[in-house]
C-alpha cells in the first residue's frame, strides 16, 4: 500500500475532498488497474444508470438508498472530471465554480435587482438568461439544444414546450385531442395498408402529439408512462396469481380466459 492510499484509512468523517483525493489515488500511478482503464465513453451508461437509481429511491421516499445513490452519482461526476485534469483541461474545482457562476447569474431576484415574486416568472428569466449565454438568436436553436440523448418522450415534450413560446402551440387541449384522433387515423391507414415505413412514422407522430397532451394537462408525460408501467405490473402480477389459484399458467390460457383475468385484476385494484 503506497503512502497515498494509507492516508485515507481510518478516518472518523469523510468529505467532498477525500472523494477527490480517493480518486486521484485510484487514477494515479500503482492504482486500480480497472479505473485506470476507463475514459469518459467506456462508463457513460454508468452515469445513466447511478441517476436512475437515485430517481427511484427518490420515488421510493427511501433516505437511506437516496444517501447512497447520490453518492454514487457523486462518484461519476468526480470520476469524469478526474480524467480531464488528468488531460490538464479542467479539475472539479473548475466544475465547481462553473456551476456557482451560473446560479448567481441566473438568479439575478436573488443576487442581483431583478423582481421574481412566482415560480413561472423565474423559469421565464432563466430561459432568457441561457438563450443570451449560450448566444441564441433564433428559437429554432432553442430546439436543437434539447439534447438528443433524452428519454424520446421527455423530450418530445420539452421541444413541443419551446415552440410553444413563441405561439406555435394549439389553443387548447381540445386541439390536442382533435390532432390526436387524426393522427390514430393516419396510423390506422398505414396499418391497413401494410406500409411498414409509414406504420413507424404516424406511431412517432401520435406519441410526440400525445406528449402534447400532457404539456396541456400539466403533468409529465414520462412521469405518466411510468405510472402506466407500474399499474400494467401490478394487474399483470395479480393476473398471474389468479391463475396459479387456478392450478393454471397464464401460458396455457386463451385470449377470452387471459381478457376475463385482466378485467378482474382491473376491477380489483380500482
Amino acid at each position: 500500500m503506497n503512502e497515498q492510499a494509507q492516508a485515507f484509512l481510518g478516518k472518523a468523517q469523510y468529505g467532498f475532498a477525500d472523494l477527490v483525493g480517493i480518486m486521484a489515488v485510484l487514477r494515479g500511478e500503482g492504482g486500480c488497474p480497472w479505473d485506470r482503464e476507463q475514459d469518459h465513453h467506456s462508463i457513460r451508461k454508468n452515469f445513466i444508470e447511478e441517476t436512475y437509481e437515485a430517481v427511484e429511491a427518490i420515488d421510493r421516499e427511501d433516505a437511506t438508498l437516496l444517501r447512497e445513490e447520490l453518492g454514487d452519482v457523486l462518484l461519476q461526476v468526480v470520476f469524469h472530471a478526474r480524467m480531464e485534469q488528468e488531460k490538464g483541461v479542467f479539475s472539479i474545482d473548475d466544475v465547481c465554480d462553473g456551476i456557482c457562476r451560473k446560479l448567481i447569474l441566473r438568479h439575478p431576484h436573488i443576487f442581483g435587482d431583478v423582481k421574481a415574486t412566482d415560480s413561472e416568472t423565474v423559469l421565464t428569466n432563466w430561459d432568457e438568461i441561457k438563450k443570451r449565454e449560450k448566444g441564441m438568436k433564433k428559437q429554432s436553436e432553442s430546439l436543437m439544444s434539447v439534447p438528443a440523448v433524452l428519454p424520446a418522450l421527455m423530450r418530445s415534450q420539452k421541444l413541443g414546450q419551446r415552440a410553444a413560446k413563441v405561439g406555435f402551440d394549439w389553443q387548447d387541449a381540445q386541439g390536442v385531442l382533435e390532432k390526436l384522433q387524426e393522427e390514430l387515423d393516419e396510423l390506422r391507414d398505414a396499418v391497413q395498408h401494410g406500409d411498414a415505413a409509414a406504420q413507424k412514422e404516424e406511431l412517432g407522430d401520435l406519441l410526440f402529439t400525445a406528449s402534447s397532451m400532457a404539456r396541456f394537462l400539466k403533468c409529465d408525460a414520462e412521469e405518466a408512462l411510468y405510472a402506466a408501467d407500474e399499474k400494467f405490473i401490478a394487474r399483470f402480477c395479480r393476473m398471474e396469481k389468479a391463475a396459479e389459484a387456478q392450478g393454471k399458467k397464464l401460458a396455457e390460457l386463451d385470449a377470452q380466459a387471459l381478457d376475463a383475468l385482466w378485467n378482474a385484476a382491473k376491477r380489483q385494484g380500482e
